[in-house]
């Protein structure tokens, strides 16, 4: 009703309690409003959850189980209806040796940081626009398009992630038929938030759902954003350019990189990798290569576009290496998610990108992607990419292990009730236990008194010495690792 929305306390919004502030580990009733909350968010498939990824340098020989014995408790991980532990709560990424107290030291605590409340709407004579926001002084240019997404008019609602600047915005719409001429029988409104990082926007992900729903009901009343916004609303550093991150390099020196992706935690569909992977099929190992590689990647898809920017995340999960010091020379590979024609001027000067577009017209404009995906048809217009679309034998034999570990997964848990582990940390820290092997054994040629890269070592980091030259190719002169590498010819090998 209009009366309790307008009162608006501030459990009316959160789904999550502000854990950070607690002075100890978070308790099982925290997870479980985790999941309550979620739990109300419908998404494809009738399923919700929240994941976080945990990963430490030393990544386990075993990607089914994760355990730290390290850590001042012990690390669970939560599973069907199971309960998380203080870690998965308070952390996107655990870190070997580094626990939740050793974190607060550090100055790694996730904020509420909203910069701005909006509400967008459609209108029959303008178009998309903004009809209200807060603060009202701030730059929203372009957010009328990304929170309302190309199509949308033929559903009846979604969910949006997207960029604006150096912030991420999250905005849930909704389409409502009504009786009215001037509207022409349709009522379409999106309501969304703005931040520094998108790692705790899914907090807010009912509440704008709720709240797009009372606009649509009750346009006008924004007393319940008032009193959202007054509460979340960021204190950025003056004189800083507001990019805050959830897990800063500098608090943590040199037990993290840039390469291993710092926002990990975004909620989404439980079962969202093993459903990405599984969409994708063997085309997954494909994926890999590009996304490590840093390549531009773009996926087409019709609304909903919810769904698809769980993909964007997920192509950047392919990536992580956990080993310090490695490559801090590349492009980071951030998640742009939703983009349109507005963004096109911004996509002519990232050298690195995952986003997703529900406009065809992108499909083009060949200067601004590398890789562009269609459905399930990943392809590339550049000719010294195309060797990687073919799939070789290691791939082959990767994604056998990988389909392999998750039906011993599974089985463990239906048999053995084992909740402790989850497909999505299956997933990840299957391919980030891959690129660890891939980066060590390079570190330790490059290193080495003789730097030659045989098949031998080819074969060790998993990979095809024949089907993977060309990859291995790219890999060393973006990573920038001086290696000798001998495999077509050994009297005449090749520099890199």
């Amino acid at each position: 009703m209009v009366e309790q929305s307008d009162r608006a306390p501030l459990l009316d919004w959160e789904e999550v309690p502000p854990a950070e502030l607690a002075p100890t580990a978070p308790s099982p009733e925290t997870e479980d409003s985790v999941q309550s909350g979620l739990s109300s968010y419908p998404t494809e498939g009738g399923v919700r959850a929240d994941i976080s990824l945990n990963a430490s340098p030393a990544t386990p020989s075993s990607v089914t189980a994760v355990s730290d014995e390290s850590a001042h408790s012990p690390q669970k991980h939560s599973g069907p209806g199971g309960d998380a532990s203080a870690a998965d709560e308070e952390g996107d990424c655990a870190f070997h040796g580094l626990s939740i107290r050793d974190r607060r030291i550090a100055g790694w605590e996730e904020k509420d940081q909203i910069v701005a409340v909006f509400v967008v709407t459609f209108d029959t004579r303008s178009g998309n626009m903004i009809e209200w926001c807060l603060p009202q002084d701030v730059n929203l240019e372009g957010v009328e398009f990304k929170s309302m997404a190309s199509g949308s008019h033929r559903i009846s609602s979604d969910f949006i992630y997207f960029r604006k600047g150096c912030y991420f915005g999250l905005a849930c719409f909704a389409n409502m038929p009504v009786e009215s001429e001037l509207e022409r029988g349709a009522r379409m409104k999106s309501v969304g938030i703005l931040s520094p990082s998108y790692t705790l926007l899914y907090r807010y992900m009912h509440f704008l759902e709720n709240q797009v729903r009372h606009q649509l009901q009750c346009p006008g009343q924004y007393s319940p954003l008032e009193a959202f916004y007054e509460d979340k609303k960021a204190v950025l550093p003056l004189g800083g350019n507001g990019l805050v991150t959830a897990c800063p390099t500098s608090a943590l020196g040199p037990m993290v990189n840039r390469c291993m992706h710092p926002e990990m935690k975004i909620t989404h569909p439980a079962g969202c990798m093993s459903h990405f992977i599984r969409f994708f099929g063997e085309q997954i190992m494909v994926l890999w290569k590009f996304a490590l590689l840093r390549k531009r990647i773009l996926i087409f898809s019709p609304p909903p576009v919810g769904v698809v920017c769980y993909r964007v995340y997920c192509c950047c999960c392919l990536a992580n290496v956990s080993i310090p010091g490695m490559g801090v020379s590349v492009p980071e590979f951030r998640p742009f998610f939703y983009i349109n024609v507005a963004d096109i001027s911004a996509l002519e000067t990232e050298p690195s990108y995952v986003a997703c577009t529900t406009e065809k017209i992108f499909e083009e404009k060949k200067e601004l992607y590398d890789v562009y995906i269609d459905n399930q048809n990943v392809k590339t217009h550049r000719e010294s990419l195309q060797p990687l679309l073919r799939l070789n034998s290691a791939d082959r034999e990767k994604y056998r292990k990988l389909c392999e570990q998750r039906q011993l997964l599974l089985y463990s848990q239906e048999v053995d009730g084992d909740c402790t582990s989850n497909e999505e940390e299956l997933f990840i820290l299957f391919f980030m236990e891959q690129n660890n092997r891939i980066f060590q054994t390079l570190s330790e040629v490059a290193g080495s008194a003789d730097p030659t890269l045989t098949a031998e070592h080819v074969r060790a980091m998993g990979l095809d010495p024949q089907g993977d030259r060309s990859f291995l190719v790219d890999l060393l002169e973006i990573y920038g690792i001086d290696v000798m590498l001998v495999i077509d010819n050994p009297c005449c090998p090749s520099h890199s």
